[in-house]
């Protein structure tokens, strides 16, 4: 799928989505985790933020929604209206470069083309500040793949696999500080990296 056909599959699945999950899961403890190493009011982008109920309502107040999907957006500000939400995609972020103190990716790179996620994690180091963290899902495995009947539509998967993954986040300058296991908003079980953008 190009950016556009990605950007239709979310726009269909977005309330579907949205009703599936289980806004108060354990992976959600994690932004908690997040939230402690970040200084007081910090700005926070929260990346394929959808409808919010997971993270964007776990997030301090005011913090910055990015997603690609309009509808999951409005969905967004139903549900979390102190949020600041934007339209965008991941791999050409608009957002001021280092003005962030902190990044969450829960289940979004993955939705873009596994030779795009160096550009997807190029653009978290350009709008994080220096010691900016990042919260993110880990892939399981490496896929490409288009999966009919997800959500009642049909989605996009892409990632290169774990240990290629956690290599593209060293190389764009991140610090791999641990990684946890969760279980996820569909009920499986899911690794997340928490890493520190550190300039060269």
């Amino acid at each position: 799928m190009d950016k556009q056909e990605r950007k239709k599959a979310w726009e269909a699945v977005a309330e579907a989505y949205a009703q599936s999950r289980d806004p108060d899961g354990p992976d959600t403890v994690l932004i908690e985790e997040l939230r402690q190493l970040l200084p007081d009011e910090p700005t926070v982008i929260d990346i394929g933020s959808g409808d919010g109920a997971r993270t964007l309502a776990n997030l301090p107040t005011e913090s910055i929604g990015v997603d690609i999907s309009r509808r999951g957006l409005e969905l967004a500000s139903e549900g979390v209206p102190d949020a600041r939400l934007i339209q965008g995609d991941m791999t050409a972020l608009p957002i001021q470069s280092a003005s962030a103190d902190a990044i969450t990716a829960y289940y979004a790179v993955f939705h873009v083309p596994r030779a795009e996620h160096s550009t997807v994690f190029s653009e978290f180091r350009r709008v994080l500040k220096p010691c900016g963290k990042l919260l993110m899902t880990l892939p399981t495995g490496r896929f490409e793949t288009i999966r009919e009947g997800w959500m009642g539509g049909r989605m996009f998967f892409s990632a290169p696999g774990r240990d290629k993954t956690l290599g593209q986040l060293r190389e764009a300058g991140f610090e791999i500080d641990t990684t946890k296991m969760a279980a996820d908003p569909l009920g499986s079980s899911t690794e997340f990296v928490f890493a520190t953008y550190h300039p060269a």
